[in-house]
């Protein structure tokens, strides 16, 4: 069997051992870290996922904390929606744009003081990106990767396990409220959030020596909700229609074609990258956008295979960025990147393996 060799270029995370012993099948490569992405029964893992609690392993979900007198100014200028109301302990998801008003992340950002953030980012080197931006800029902050490393309990049964480890008060928070938390001297915060549509919670680990202690305990105080691994899951994403960042856009997708349009602020100051770019494409109308596309009849399929052509009339339009099996509706689904005119119910071709399979344009998200 090979081996793989983590290193600087590919980390693994405090979890790791915790999920060689569940059985990990596979992983991904993820801003230099390896994902797991299967424990060998994606059956199972839907399941658990829209019925029960899913344990995630998303260390890879890295954080670049910014601390110092221009934290919030720096912060700001690299995020194209209003951050000026944001308080501590709250947090919100953002877009990130080039200076072409091209999404280059989506992540959440984390108000932990008036001069004190993190950015949970999405797979792009974004700590070289606020580093360069914050000296092209002259701004005082300290950027860095702290050692923060996110686990994920998703589900609809994800409350009561996370309230049995850490109390009741997790009942109360809000989308994207934290709080600090400790368990067995294991710092960390809480977070209602998560990759997926059935409600959960992130536990961002602030010590990487305890991931196995901190991994044990959820797994025990879970049994009774029947616990289990797992990972983001690309028929519950999809179906939800949730963005997979790198995977459902490409290198001149913005805000607006990948479906975040109301989280874009067109009056923020000059100063915030690439909102001048955003103005002028929106007055010009936005040209693609992400549908959905349901093909006919289609037996099911395992994997998830990505970006096939999309025809209609003959001549191609688009991309199918994504395409998996739906347990819920019976056929396969995926993402379509199409001209703004193509409407829902419209009929489409994705060529697949050397054959066009029919399809029709769908809103998303799917359910």
């Amino acid at each position: 069997m090979a081996e793989i060799t983590p290193n600087t270029r590919l980390r693994v995370s405090p979890y790791y051992e915790s999920t060689l012993q569940e059985g990990v099948k596979s992983f991904s490569p993820y801003n230099r870290m390896l994902m797991p992405v299967s424990y060998g029964n994606p059956d199972a893992e839907y399941d658990r996922l829209l019925n029960g609690v899913s344990q995630w392993d998303v260390a890879v979900e890295r954080q670049v904390q910014i601390k110092g007198p221009d934290a919030a100014r720096l912060v700001q200028i690299l995020c194209v929606r209003d951050l000026s109301k944001i308080e501590v302990g709250k947090g919100k998801y953002v877009p990130m744009c080039d200076h072409r008003g091209v999404l280059i992340n989506d992540p959440v950002v984390l108000k932990l003081a008036d001069d004190h953030y993190w950015i949970s980012i999405a797979d792009n080197p974004m700590l070289l990106w606020a580093r360069c931006i914050a000296a092209e800029r002259g701004l005082v902050a300290d950027i860095s990767e702290p050692d923060v490393s996110p686990m994920a309990i998703q589900g609809p049964k994800a409350e009561e396990v996370v309230a049995a480890v850490f109390g009741d008060w997790v009942r109360d928070l809000k989308l994207f409220w934290f709080a600090d938390a400790e368990i067995d001297g294991i710092p960390l915060k809480i977070q209602r959030s998560g990759y997926s549509k059935q409600g959960g919670f992130e536990l961002y680990l602030m010590d990487g020596t305890r991931g196995i202690d901190l991994w044990n305990i959820v797994r025990e105080a879970g049994q009774p909700w029947g616990i289990g691994p797992g990972g983001p899951t690309p028929a519950e994403r999809i179906e939800g229609g949730l963005l997979s960042f790198g995977g459902d856009n490409d290198d001149n997708t913005n805000p607006f074609g990948a479906r975040l349009g109301r989280y874009v602020s067109l009056d923020l100051d000059d100063e915030v990258i690439g909102i001048k770019a955003l103005r002028e494409a929106y007055e010009r109308g936005i040209k693609r956008r992400l549908m959905g596309v349901v093909l006919d009849d289609q037996p099911r399929q395992q994997g998830h295979w990505v970006w096939y052509d999309v025809f209609q009339d003959g001549a191609k339009i688009g991309s199918m960025t994504n395409g998996v099996w739906s347990p819920r509706l019976q056929t396969m689904i995926g993402f379509v990147l199409v001209p703004s005119r193509v409407e829902p119910g419209e009929r489409v071709e994705v060529k697949r393996f050397g054959r066009r399979d029919p399809g029709t344009i769908s809103d998303l998200p799917f359910v």
